[in-house]
């Protein structure tokens, strides 16, 4: 799989994660894919398993692709998730093996307000 099919399938897997198209967002997932969230410690085996918890969350949610930056097998998608409107900034971490995803890890930061002492310096970007 070249570089631009990969980066076609994950504008594809976070167009179907916005519409709540799970089965298109979860065909990118090797059957055997493990999603990792580690601030939570949880870990997720198996591409059902990644789809059942995903569609079990309960939340209204909605992805904005940042960037998507990556090569070869190893790609890397920064994402403002919001749930119920209350947004979350998101690093996804992919590893691709034979045009599949094998290895997921998200990371989840909420926003902050900038601090004083850096003020002078600061440009908004929301």
């Amino acid at each position: 799989m070249s570089d631009d099919d990969v980066r076609s399938a994950l504008q594809q897997h976070w167009a179907a994660s916005d519409a709540n198209d799970f089965a298109a967002e979860h065909s990118i997932y090797d059957e055997h894919a493990v999603l990792e969230y580690p601030q939570s410690g949880e870990r997720i085996r198996g591409r059902e398993g990644i789809q059942a918890s995903r569609m079990a969350q309960p939340n209204s949610k909605r992805f904005t692709v940042r960037r998507v930056l990556g090569g070869g097998g190893l790609w890397i998608s920064e994402l403002i998730l919001s749930y119920d409107g209350r947004p979350a900034h998101v690093v996804s971490i992919m590893e691709f093996e034979g045009g599949k995803v094998v290895r997921e890890t998200q990371y989840f930061g909420d926003p902050f307000e900038p601090g004083p002492s850096r003020a002078q310096w600061v440009e908004r970007m929301y």
